[in-house]
Order: structure tokens, then C-alpha cells, then sequence
């Protein structure tokens, strides 16, 4: 792990808003939807974008992977996938009169898995370990995947024929839930004159090194939670655990992403400590795909996660 000077996490912090200025170069408009995926990088945590078709979701993805100069793969997630299409397979070699073992796509710094929900749960739960554990177990064997490594998943969530649904344990892995929206009127017509997932995108040149990504990730582990923000943090967790409409609320694994989702966006807007308002504005992204509500169990309606940890977040005070 890089040691930081006080000059070299200057120049980090230099490094990161041009990241920030290059991943906006060809993804017009949305600087929170940015943030956030570059919240979820500096958190070592992988992302889940969500959102209709054509709203830019692949662009967002491959923008970043561009900008940063380490490895890229791209999955289509389809329902004939297989989980050896993921990992890899192992292969007889005449020469040496062994099996050789050929890495599939998950051993790239930065993973897409397009269409997620179009593939069945058993190539989903493929992802489970690399997610977790940064790793792959095959052969008798544990490989370690190359830092950084980072999973970026689209679906949408309005199509549902020829799709599966997303299981707990496997959205729990996700430390962010971003949705993107529809652009203004103003970002449209740039989009509608420049056409920036084309030749844009192709043309965008890595700004920063996986050396770099690394040290960003080790300054965001010491950015700083005082008690106060963090006794904040679990009053919020502790409200979706006891909440008359959730059957399920968030989880230790939720309560850490959390602080690490809070941690990075401090470091994002240069600071070296958590202020309640980066708990507050990533609440509802890093726990509201984690909760299970009572009346989609019981009756099929699935209520508005969104909408209870909003309402949490309305009652639950924060420090002064």
C-alpha cells in the first residue's frame, strides 16, 4: 500500500477532481450521479445503477473505467451465461499434458455486468466471492483478483419479462444504488448535438493510475468519524431494524457501507473528516435496496423503500 506525504495526498485530491472533470466530459449533467459512483471506487465497493433504458447507465460505466488506467471487462448478462463465462474454465493443454486454468472477465480491475438481472441467480451468485472477498475460489484453488477491483451492474427495473429478480445477499454487495433520471433540457440537446457514448467516449484518456486509485482508497480509510456522526449513523440503522413496515432492515454489512460510502464522499469534497450531511445524502442509496418490506412478503405490494428511509431520515435528528 502507497505511503502519502501531505504533498503527494494534495496532488491525490488535485488528481481526483480531474477524474471527476473526465468521467463529466462525455456524461453530461449529473455531477451527483458521478459522485457517487466515484464514491463507491474510493469505498472499495462496487455499484448497482439502476434505471430505464437509454439514459446513459453503459456510458457512466465505461467513462470511469476509461479515465482510470487499469483493466476493463465488459459482461452482457444473458439468461444462457454461464458461471465458467465469469470465472473462467479450466482447459487441457497438450504441451504440458495438464489442465490450464483460462481467467474469464471477473479478473479485470473493473468489471461491467450489463443487464444483470438477465441472467439466472446461479451466474449471478458467481459474483458473490469476488464481490466480498476480492477472490475467486476454483480448482481446489483461491486466486486473488488485482487491485483496484470493482463491479459496476446495470438493471432495469421496470422490465421484468425474461428477467430475475436480484437476491438479498446478492444486493446487499452493493455498497451504492444509483439511479440516474432523465437529463434537463439543456444536457439533452448537448447529448442530441454531440453524441458523447460515440467517439467521445472512445477518444477518453485515463487520468489517473491504479497506483493512484489505490492511494485515494488508503486516505479515504483515514478519513475521520467522530463519535457524534457515528452514534448518527447507527440511530438511522437501528430506526429500519424497528420500523412497523420492514420485515428486514439494514444490516452490519449496511452500517459499514455506510460509514465507508460517508468517508469517501468527505474525501470527494476535501475533507478529512465525516461531516452528518454525508451520512444524510447516502442513506438512501447505500441502504434502501437492503431492506425487505413487510408487505412484499405478505401481499406482493412492495411499498417505496425509498420513501421509508426518507421518512427515517426525516426523524431521526442529526448531531449539531
Amino acid at each position: 500500500m502507497p505511503v502519502l506525504t501531505e504533498h503527494s495526498a494534495d496532488a491525490l485530491h488535485a488528481r481526483l477532481r480531474r477524474l471527476r472533470e473526465n468521467v463529466g466530459a462525455v456524461f453530461f449533467g449529473k455531477s451527483e450521479t458521478v459522485g457517487q459512483l466515484l464514491i463507491g471506487l474510493l469505498a472499495r465497493g462496487h455499484v448497482l445503477i439502476e434505471d430505464v433504458p437509454g439514459v446513459g447507465k453503459t456510458v457512466l460505466a465505461r467513462a470511469l473505467a476509461k479515465s482510470i488506467q487499469c483493466s476493463f471487462a465488459r459482461i452482457q448478462m444473458t439468461p444462457d451465461l454461464l458461471p465458467s463465462d465469469i470465472i473462467g474454465v479450466s482447459v487441457y493443454s497438450d504441451k504440458v499434458g495438464l489442465f490450464e486454468f483460462k481467467k474469464g472477465p471477473i479478473f479485470a480491475n473493473v468489471v461491467l455486468a450489463d443487464e444483470i438481472n438477465r441472467t439466472t441467480p446461479r451466474t449471478q451468485s458467481a459474483l458473490l466471492e469476488s464481490m466480498n472477498e476480492s477472490q475467486i475460489s476454483v480448482d481446489g484453488q483461491t486466486l486473488r483478483l488485482d487491485q483496484p477491483f470493482m463491479v459496476i451492474a446495470t438493471q432495469n427495473p421496470f422490465e421484468f419479462e425474461g428477467t430475475y429478480f436480484l437476491p438479498e445477499n446478492q444486493l446487499d454487495r452493493f455498497i451504492l444504488r444509483i439511479r440516474i433520471g432523465y437529463p434537463s433540457r439543456e444536457d439533452e440537446r448537448r447529448i442530441l448535438r454531440e453524441e458523447p457514448g460515440g467517439s467521445a467516449l472512445d477518444a477518453l484518456q485515463p487520468i489517473m493510475s491504479a497506483h493512484e486509485v489505490l492511494a485515494l482508497q488508503e486516505m479515504t480509510e483515514r478519513v475521520r468519524i467522530d463519535d457524534a456522526i457515528m452514534d448518527y449513523l447507527q440511530a438511522i440503522v437501528a430506526a429500519t431494524r424497528r420500523h412497523d413496515a420492514l420485515e428486514v432492515g439494514v444490516s452490519p454489512r449496511g452500517a459499514l457501507s455506510l460509514a465507508r460510502a460517508a468517508r469517501a464522499s468527505a474525501l470527494l469534497q476535501g475533507r478529512d473528516f465525516a461531516v452528518p450531511d454525508d451520512v444524510k445524502s447516502l442513506a438512501v442509496s447505500v441502504c434502501a435496496h437492503r431492506l425487505v418490506s413487510k408487505s412484499y412478503l405478505h401481499d406482493g405490494q412492495a411499498q417505496s423503500n425509498d420513501r421509508i428511509m426518507t421518512e427515517i431520515l426525516e426523524a431521526v435528528p442529526p448531531p449539531s
